[in-house]
């Protein structure tokens, strides 16, 4: 059986819900249907510019990201837009890029120094997943909660009004936070085995994180009731159809 490694997980929420899972070692991609539950015929798939547009050449350094709905919208469009943040690596340099999908091409490249995410800078090379925690409230974007390998986790909280400009450590409040069983529950005895997360933002039902561990394994945890729901179970053909496919 394959073994899934040094890979990304992001979630996607323009037409379909989807997750794509990129491969940096081969600088392969495949796609994960969530109406289907499974991985279509074809995949995976060779990253490049016909796919994914000018950011292909930066899959390779892809650190961790994830979907957001109307937070930070483009002027003259509307509120309903989906981003796609992709956090990378541009030689040493910590980068983002904003990427549309309902348009399906990169909006801008910046680094996370000059981004509205650049209080999270210092522990950048330590994150391997974010999440958006949505309050589905257009004047309170909610929080963002960072998954880290070194068994730690932040949270940007977007709902506190911002400070004023002059104030140069950031617009919203950070806090660090160790993954215990008050933080994160039922998580903290697998803190030390995480690869990535992908969140699974269902319409008619809670919304899960996948979160992806060693040795093929991966948890299951229920966004608004901030606990493991299931888990760990092993990733196959029977939980993830399709995804260890060569």
């Amino acid at each position: 059986m394959p073994t899934l490694k040094n890979f990304t997980a992001v979630d996607w929420r323009a037409g379909k819900d989807k997750c794509f899972f990129f491969f940096k070692d081969s600088n392969t991609y495949s796609r994960f249907d969530i109406g289907d539950n499974r991985v279509p015929e074809g995949y995976p798939r060779k990253i490049n510019y016909g796919n994914w547009h000018d950011f292909h050449q930066n899959a390779r350094t892809l650190r961790f990201g994830f979907t957001t709905t109307g937070v930070e919208s483009e002027v003259g469009r509307g509120l309903d837009q989906d981003f796609l943040w992709f956090f990378y690596y541009d030689g040493d340099t910590p980068m983002v890029c904003k990427y549309d999908q309902d348009d399906d091409k990169v909006i801008r490249n910046s680094r996370v120094a000059h981004s509205p995410w650049h209080t999270i800078l210092p522990y950048f090379d330590r994150i391997v997943a974010g999440i958006w925690w949505r309050t589905y409230s257009p004047s309170m974007p909610g929080k963002f909660r960072f998954l880290m390998n070194d068994g730690n986790s932040l949270s940007l909280d977007w709902n506190l009004p911002q400070r004023p400009p002059a104030f140069k450590e950031g617009i919203h409040e950070l806090n660090f936070e160790p993954i215990t069983n008050r933080t994160w529950p039922g998580l903290e005895p697998y803190k030390d085995r995480i690869i990535t997360a992908v969140q699974n933002d269902r319409t008619w039902a809670d919304s899960y994180i996948y979160i992806f561990l060693t040795d093929n394994e991966y948890i299951t945890y229920n966004l608004p009731g901030n606990k493991v729901e299931y888990g760990p179970r092993k990733v196959n053909d029977g939980t993830w159809p399709g995804l260890l496919r060569g």
